[in-house]
């Protein structure tokens, strides 16, 4: 049988949309700055994907600033302001911010100030969703965009960040979501481009990526596609915990993101079980991506309340449109035998 990939937090297969909107913007070769014809053919196409992404997100009349990453937008956003934030941000994220809002053991954040404050819609290893508080200062909402119904201009979040290749676009591209007159210190000095909030010559290929990926990640969302999601990671959670009830599952009592499951052997190291996983033809992770090969407990799971040993040994699965029942029941099965092995040894 093929590998299953089950990792979708950390990244997502290219959308078949977004590859064609790239591929016919590699022969748009115009400068986006420049003012003849070939130069405003480029521009016309970073403008059709400006929108595409402001309506995707429910923020049309808002400023949408392409950036390199999520993580350059956060950069963007918060160098030098002091915000203040939770240890459960992503590393994108605390990095700029005073880690010192409390954390309840189901991963909820309690925010007394909103505008000098940053909370993410959706956590990357739980999926534990927040209720974003009006006057927000930034809300990263690279995991929730496109798998939750979201608006922007409803949030009550000043700025948020979003990303590319988290929907099916291309990697390298996200972007700074702001509204309109809020104040935004370029960190790249240059020309003027991004409304000189971002200096740069535009990465239009893959611009056009994601303006496409953004709008049939909305068409998807709206179809109920993500539902169907949610039933297939229930599906799985269920048939572990009637096989092995002592399994820790982190946030399950919370409202999730529909595609996470996050859970914990206790003694039974994530990375081992990623390695295992791997080797029987299933990608999955140990928490963020960007924080692998670092052998550590989650500080997500600490900042919650749990121990060395559920945070050094969760795992998280996350699921994608193009998951199968067949795929989360064959996890499910190989898991579980590996997960009797390992007791077998413990005892």
């Amino acid at each position: 049988m093929g590998r299953v990939y089950l990792d979708h937090n950390a990244t997502t297969p290219l959308r078949a949309e977004a590859r064609e909107a790239m591929i016919a913007a590699m022969d748009v070769f115009g400068n986006p700055s420049s003012v003849h014809a070939e130069g405003r053919a480029a521009k016309a196409v970073v403008e059709k994907a400006r929108g595409q992404v402001a309506a995707a997100l429910g923020a049309e009349g808002a400023d949408v600033v392409f950036t390199s990453s999520a993580t350059e937008a956060a950069a963007l956003f918060c160098a030098g302001r002091g915000f203040h934030g939770a240890w459960v941000e992503h590393d994108a994220v605390a990095s700029w911010v005073k880690p010192d809002l409390p954390v309840d053991a189901a991963g909820r954040v309690t925010v007394a100030d909103p505008g000098s404050a940053v909370l993410q819609l959706a956590n990357s290893e739980t999926g534990v969703l927040q209720d974003l508080p009006e006057g927000l200062a930034l809300s990263d909402m690279t995991q929730g965009f496109g798998k939750l119904p979201l608006a922007f201009n409803w949030s009550g979040a000043t700025a948020a960040l979003i990303s590319a290749h988290k929907l099916g676009g291309p990697k390298g591209v996200g972007a700074l979501v702001i509204r309109r007159g809020t104040d935004v210190a370029a960190q790249l000095k240059g020309g003027g481009q991004e409304m000189g909030r971002r200096a740069g010559t535009e990465n239009v290929i893959g611009i056009a990526g994601f303006g496409a990926a953004a709008e049939a990640a909305a068409r998807d969302l709206s179809d109920g596609k993500w539902a169907r999601v949610a039933e297939l990671r229930d599906k799985m959670e269920a048939a572990i915990s009637a096989e092995a009830p002592e399994t820790v599952f982190i946030g399950r009592g919370s409202k999730r993101l529909p595609n996470t499951s996050c859970f914990a052997t206790p003694g039974w190291k994530g990375e081992t079980q990623v390695m295992q996983m791997d080797l029987a033809g299933f990608a999955i992770s140990a928490g963020s991506a960007c924080s692998s090969g670092k052998v550590r407990a989650s500080k997500v799971l600490t900042a919650m309340g749990y121990g060395e040993d559920v945070a050094a040994s969760a795992i998280r699965v996350s699921l994608g449109l193009e998951t199968t029942e067949d795929d989360v029941m064959r996890f499910a099965d190989t898991w579980l035998a590996k997960q009797k092995k390992f007791h077998a040894r413990a005892a």
